[in-house]
């Protein structure tokens, strides 16, 4: 069987259109597996470039590299600048570009905690987030884009992987804030101290993005402990601990979208743990099963779009095709 065989329908054709060129890209690249130098993906990237988000994103960037004001670029949501560098990703930018490379840069330099994680500042200014504002959520998103930028060797992303790999594994000298990551195992002060899973999906869909032959040993420890965690509980259900008021699972599990901030869902779930070697594992056939049934003809309808919110709204026609 492939994947076309669980779909009620191909959407190939449609995905396929010339009319949106970031998806055709995407599509090209992970559904057909063309690899980034094939003239069809090279020419899709550069009308991608020039068209529809990318385009209207990358014209409300500040020639110093920020959106909507200067600073750590957290808020306002979903127009800040940290939230930009993470769509352009998720809209599969080309990291050639210089806008993308100065945003990748100003990132570094401006949300980044002295303790090598990625803060949730909002402040106006030049200071760097103090080490409390720093949280696996934000710092596996921007992990994750600014490894698809291409700055994995880049040290201040390499101390931002090691932050994380720290944190989640409680090794080494991390120190735990009250206001922002409480202690190893993904524990969150948003989350009343407890483990997150919105933080530990996107963690490790930042640490994953990392070549295996470049994961050093606590790094793996990290992906295989937030691995544990999340096949401890059956993704489709989603019942990880929640904050004390709120006895059931966050809807937003069941509510696949696009584009993706710090909420994660089950397709995303499913995304990295797939991308880590585990689509077999039996504990993901429920959500699997329930993924299937959610489809319209071969399609998902985009249940958690951000339009409104953003610089320019991505979602157009309420659809989306789950890239896994």
């Amino acid at each position: 069987m492939t994947w076309k065989d669980h779909l009620g329908a191909d959407p190939l054709p449609w995905l396929l259109a010339e009319d949106t060129p970031a998806p055709r890209t995407a599509t090209l690249q992970h559904l057909l597996d063309r690899p980034s130098n094939d003239a069809e993906v090279v020419v899709a990237r550069k009308a991608a470039m020039g068209a529809g988000p990318i385009r209207s994103i990358l014209e409300a960037q500040d020639p110093e590299g920020w959106w909507a004001k200067p600073g750590g670029g957290y808020a306002p949501k979903y127009t800040g600048t940290v939230w930009q560098l993470i769509f352009l990703d998720q809209l599969g930018a080309d990291a050639a570009d210089y806008r993308v490379q100065r945003a990748c840069d100003y990132v570094l330099d401006h949300a980044q905690c002295v303790s090598g994680g990625f803060g949730a500042s909002g402040v106006k200014g030049n200071g760097r987030p103090p080490p409390s504002r720093a949280i696996h959520c934000l710092n596996g998103n921007l992990v994750r884009a600014l490894i698809g930028f291409g700055r994995l060797d880049d040290p201040r992303l390499q101390r931002a992987v090691d932050w994380a790999a720290r944190s989640i594994t409680g090794s080494g000298a991390e120190r735990y804030h009250p206001s922002g990551t409480t202690g190893p195992g993904f524990a969150c002060a948003p989350n009343d101290k407890k483990p997150c899973a919105w933080g530990a999906v996107k963690e490790l869909r930042g640490l994953a993005r990392i070549p295996v032959r470049r994961r050093g040993w606590l790094v793996q420890d990290a992906i295989d402990q937030g691995v544990t965690f999340l096949l401890s509980h059956d993704p489709a259900v989603a019942d990880y601990p929640m904050p004390s008021a709120d006895a059931r699972p966050s809807r937003a599990w069941l509510q696949p979208g696009f584009p993706s901030g710090y909420v994660a869902d089950v397709l995303e779930s499913l995304e990295v743990l797939a991308a880590l070697g585990h689509a077999r594992d039996p504990r993901l056939a429920n959500s699997f099963r329930w993924l299937e049934q959610q489809q319209d003809h071969g399609r998902w309808a985009n249940r958690y779009a951000y339009n409104g919110k953003t610089v320019v709204d991505i979602e157009v026609d309420r659809h989306f095709l789950p890239l896994v």
